[in-house]
């Protein structure tokens, strides 16, 4: 190498490092490019998870509320639930904040009892749930976990384990419901919890009486003034 090109050769060296404003402008470029693309993949598929959580919700009224062929979605409305209006597209109209559940009514279009949505953090996340109340003998006739990231294999036998869900056929909320150890069930507002979920099993406690809290007095309000007729099984 001649001396006039070890000369040279620094210069082009340094000419060849990218500088600072092209690095930024490249990382700003890569930034962008994927928000674009994330906001996309939201825009995509927000639809379909709406969707599909509708579906699941569908399914759990019927499934906590045995006999339920029919149902009507309720809101709160200055203290008051009223049925909720759909939209003129016939679509429901979306609140993230507003608070819903469902009145359930038999072939004979008769009140047959609710069915309330709920949530509580779990030992993991937080646990998503529905369950079926019978409003005239005020015990809860049906349980369905919606959503929950609890520990495989532990947490997750709160909807997996078919003894804990024994506990949801008849049970009384008054006076609020308690968890107890696994076979020390006495009280029909009792729930047994399961060995080695107790942080789930009572967090399901804590959902189902945080719920009724909320919704228990609204009920029988709305039973008053409407002078809702009763499924016959009730009478």
């Amino acid at each position: 190498m001649t001396e006039e090109q070890s000369k040279v050769l620094p210069d082009l060296i340094e000419e060849k490092e990218p500088s600072s404003f092209r690095l930024i402008l490249a990382l700003g470029i890569a930034g962008l490019m994927s928000g674009i693309i994330l906001v996309g993949i939201f825009i995509y598929t927000n639809p379909m998870i709406k969707a599909n959580k509708e579906a699941a919700i569908k399914r759990a009224i019927f499934k906590v509320l045995p006999g339920c062929e029919t149902y009507t979605p309720l809101k709160l409305d200055d203290g008051k639930l009223i049925e909720k209006v759909a939209s003129d597209d016939n679509k429901e109209e979306s609140d993230k904040e507003e608070l819903l559940i469902y009145a359930g009514y038999n072939t004979n279009k008769e009140l047959i009892g609710f069915a309330i949505p709920g949530d509580e953090p779990g030992f993991q996340d937080v646990i998503g749930a529905i369950f079926g109340y019978d409003d005239k003998e005020n015990v809860i006739i049906g349980f369905e976990v919606l959503e929950s990231k609890e520990t495989p294999g532990l947490g997750d036998k709160i909807f997996k384990d078919a003894d804990f869900q024994t506990n949801f056929s008849a049970l009384a909320v008054e006076p609020e419901i308690v968890p107890v150890k696994k076979g020390e069930k006495q009280n029909a507002n009792e729930v047994e919890t399961i060995t080695g979920a107790t942080i789930s099993s009572k967090a399901i406690v804590k959902l189902l009486n945080k719920s009724m809290g909320v919704w228990q007095t609204n009920i029988d309000e709305y039973i008053k003034e409407n002078k809702i007729r009763v499924s016959e099984k009730h009478e």
